[in-house]
């Protein structure tokens, strides 16, 4: 994870939230009560903020050809593990060990960030977002999630955007 001056540590600022407001990205910051028995990361933040789970984004970790990849894909679906290798140019795609991708990402499942990662990782961003002047993905831990635009995270994050979900 990215050192945090004291400042930063004092306002509550993730790595995400850094990355955003070092970039002068336009983002509003949703926080909830995160409920350790929820089934789902993903719903539980649609639901406590009140979005529609197709503008609601998980972030997923997956291993393409021996490479660390993050996909970015709607709460409402899942990820389809051979459009992200084809998105990348890759032959074969699996999902991470979690405790590599939180080791490599420097956050916990639940809360990882396709922003402000220990390690920058190649994107893929879900190409439904471009369907919504604004999305929401996890601003660095449980219970915190970040609107911006799509245009901002696939430029931030360098990311592909194809057709990687699926209902």
């Amino acid at each position: 994870m990215a050192k945090k001056s004291k400042k930063q540590q004092q306002s509550g600022g993730t790595p995400a939230t850094v990355a955003l407001t070092a970039a002068g990205v336009s983002y509003t910051v949703h926080a909830y009560d995160h409920d350790p028995s929820h089934p789902s990361y993903g719903e539980e933040a649609a639901e406590a903020m009140g979005v529609s789970p197709d503008r609601v984004f998980k972030t997923l970790v997956a291993d393409v050809d021996g490479t660390l990849t993050v996909a970015v894909v709607p709460v409402a679906g899942q990820l389809d593990l051979k459009a992200l290798a084809t998105a990348v140019n890759g032959k074969r795609a699996a999902m991470a060990d979690p405790t590599l991708a939180e080791r490599t990402t420097g956050y916990v499942r639940g809360g990882i960030s396709p922003l402000g990662q220990r390690k920058k990782l190649p994107t893929v961003l879900d190409a439904s977002a471009s369907a919504h002047a604004t999305i929401c993905i996890s601003a660095g831990r449980r219970g915190l999630e970040v609107e911006l635009s799509p245009t901002d995270l696939t430029t931030l994050t360098q990311a592909v955007l194809a057709p990687i979900g699926r209902a």
